[in-house]
């Protein structure tokens, strides 16, 4: 599992109520149940992976979370998660607004285009980043909101969002010192954990 995955499970209170946005295949909701007990449900619009949700067990809707969330009732859920996703989105700082009142608390995880590595591809060969971490050439990409670190503190304090964890993958796939002290230059991956 990858580590952003593995990280945030621990700011989910066991026995709570997890609404996972873009959930995949379902891996993060089943870890959960398994390690925290929470009552689960997955948004998703792949059929791929939708499939693989049921074949786990893990409850899912088939929804476009650009098409709004109006569906979900205020705070019907304890914790609402989105991994690797929200750069993805049309309105990122709408799907804020709704997780937010959707949930008590909420998570998200997303690449840090403000990497050394994505500034050196662009500053210095002037194209645009291709990595592990961004398989995507500039044409294929899902990636349509490039966010910084930076950027998105900005964006929670603009919302008056409140940060309560946040942590960050280096580039070997862990949380690691130097990304923690300048996060912005060097974490890969990007977890907050924030609420109202």
């Amino acid at each position: 599992m990858r580590y952003d995955l593995t990280r945030l499970q621990e700011w989910i209170k066991p026995g709570s109520r997890v609404l996972d946005l873009g959930c995949g295949d379902g891996a993060l909701l089943e870890a959960l149940a398994r390690s925290r007990q929470v009552q689960g449900l997955g948004v998703e619009m792949d059929p791929d992976h939708i499939n693989a949700c049921l074949a786990r067990g893990i409850s899912v809707v088939e929804q476009d979370i650009n098409a709004g969330l109006g569906n979900f009732e205020t705070k019907s859920f304890d914790t609402v998660v989105m991994t690797l996703a929200i750069q993805a989105l049309e309105r990122p700082h709408d799907a804020l607004d709704e997780m937010l009142r959707i949930g008590d608390e909420a998570i998200v995880t997303f690449p840090n285009f403000g990497h050394w590595r994505c500034r050196w591809q662009l500053g210095l060969l002037g194209r645009m980043p291709v990595s592990r971490y961004l398989p995507y050439q500039w044409y294929d990409t899902p990636n349509i909101h490039f966010c910084t670190v930076r950027d998105f503190e900005t964006l929670c304090r603009e919302k008056g969002l409140r940060i309560l964890n946040r942590a960050f993958v280096g580039a070997h796939r862990e949380v690691s010192a130097i990304a923690q002290r300048w996060p912005n230059l060097f974490g890969v991956t990007a977890i907050y954990h924030i609420a109202r």
